[in-house]
């Protein structure tokens, strides 16, 4: 009698150890479902909740965008700058900044202007012997055909140079300006959002004077 039910545990124990294992389930037709089974985890997980987000569907915003206009003469920025106040009424203090920039003048110490090529070759000679460094000006056309003996940007060192260059005999040089030190302005907004970048690009080119706002200029 004991032996028959020590076998019968046995066997019980036997069968519910295949039945957890999964073993019965082509024999009885009956899914055992224990912790090393999926239909578990899926219902702790939710499957109909779990929604597949494609790449394209995450935006990722632009970083900002430094944008200027420019440039403007001394006489044209005081314009601008009104036109750039009014499509921006509302925006802090500091998002747009006025920059100016000091353009050097140009002056030569000048020879000429030689009525033909001829007599200009003969002062190259001449100066050639004199062991001076020059070079052929052939613009602006009113200095053509001539010669000069250096570029400066101030007059008061083109003065002095030509006051050496006397002292070594060239007596018909003088002193010629080409362009006069200048004075310009850009306006910049240096962190431009997208929205204030759409914003600078729907203010008319006429308000600022056909010098719209676009990309900054790469420092040198």
């Amino acid at each position: 009698m004991l032996r028959a039910l020590v076998i019968a545990l046995l066997l019980a124990n036997a069968a519910f150890f295949a039945w957890t294992q999964g073993w019965l389930d082509t024999v009885v037709g009956v899914r055992s479902i224990g912790d090393r089974e999926p239909e578990r985890l899926l219902r702790q997980l939710r499957p109909e909740t779990i929604r597949i987000v494609p790449d394209t569907a995450v935006s990722v915003a632009p970083p900002p965008a430094c944008l200027e206009a420019g440039p403007f003469a001394p006489a044209e920025i005081a314009v601008a700058e009104a036109a750039l106040r009014s499509a921006l009424p509302n925006t802090p203090a500091g998002t747009w900044l006025s920059l100016k920039t000091e353009q050097p003048g140009a002056w030569i110490v000048y020879m000429g202007k030689y009525p033909n090529r001829e007599l200009q070759a003969r002062k190259q000679e001449e100066l050639a012997r004199r062991k001076l460094t020059f070079e052929e000006v052939n613009s602006p056309a009113e200095l053509d055909p001539g010669l000069s003996l250096g570029h400066f940007e101030e007059r008061a060192a083109a003065e002095q140079a030509l006051a050496q260059f006397t002292l070594q005999g060239i007596r018909t040089a003088k002193v010629v300006e080409l362009a006069a030190p200048a004075s310009s302005f850009r306006l910049r907004v240096e962190r431009a959002d997208a929205a204030l970048a759409s914003q600078l690009a729907e203010l008319k080119a006429d308000a600022l004077l056909g010098k719209p706002f676009a990309a900054c200029a790469k420092a040198p």
